[in-house]
């Protein structure tokens, strides 16, 4: 199944803020959150304060329980947010996007924004019945969350961190 810009979108930066809970945190300061604002380009409101930050932090380990759960848990955790957010969704069009689903208000707080963005790209995952997209790191020491959108399914890694590291240890190993 082709996946859709803003869904690959949110599964990617969903999967890449839950993954900066792991040791070492990298989201510790308003400019780490603005930094992550621009890279995944979001609309609405920028994170402004320490509050916004705290706000987003604390929903790390909520995405990556949505993000890791079987099908039947997913739809209840999908569910959840959308009722909770009171999700309306709407058409949109901007920037680089076509036309695509918003189902939050751009004005509503970064941290609910990404909830419900995450909530609808699961959709699409849960209905293709594919939630073999998203799975552990392969790395030995890494309980990262990967999100594989490709044609042949082949991202191992969370990172090129990751990936280079487990090269490195492997190369290694057959030299010695």
């Amino acid at each position: 199944m082709a996946f859709t810009p803003d869904v690959a979108d949110a599964l990617g930066a969903a999967a890449e803020l839950a993954n900066t809970a792991d040791e070492p945190d990298t989201l510790q300061t308003l400019d780490d959150l603005t930094e992550f604002f621009d890279r995944w380009e979001y609309t609405g409101a920028r994170p402004r304060n320490r509050t916004d930050l705290e706000a987003v932090r604390g929903i790390r380990a909520r995405l990556r329980g949505l993000l890791t759960a079987d099908r039947d848990a997913a739809v209840e955790l999908v569910n959840q947010v959308l009722t909770e957010q009171q999700a309306v969704p709407r058409l949109v069009r901007h920037d680089r996007l076509d036309w695509h689903v918003h189902a939050i208000a751009d004005d509503r707080p970064l941290h609910e924004r990404i909830l419900v963005e995450t909530a609808m790209a699961m959709i699409d995952l849960i209905r293709a019945d594919d939630l073999g997209r998203i799975g552990r790191c392969a790395a030995s020491d890494c309980d990262g969350v990967v999100v594989d959108l490709s044609r042949n399914r082949s991202r191992k890694f969370c990172s090129t961190t990751c990936g280079n590291r487990e090269a490195q240890a492997a190369y290694r190993a057959r030299q010695g």
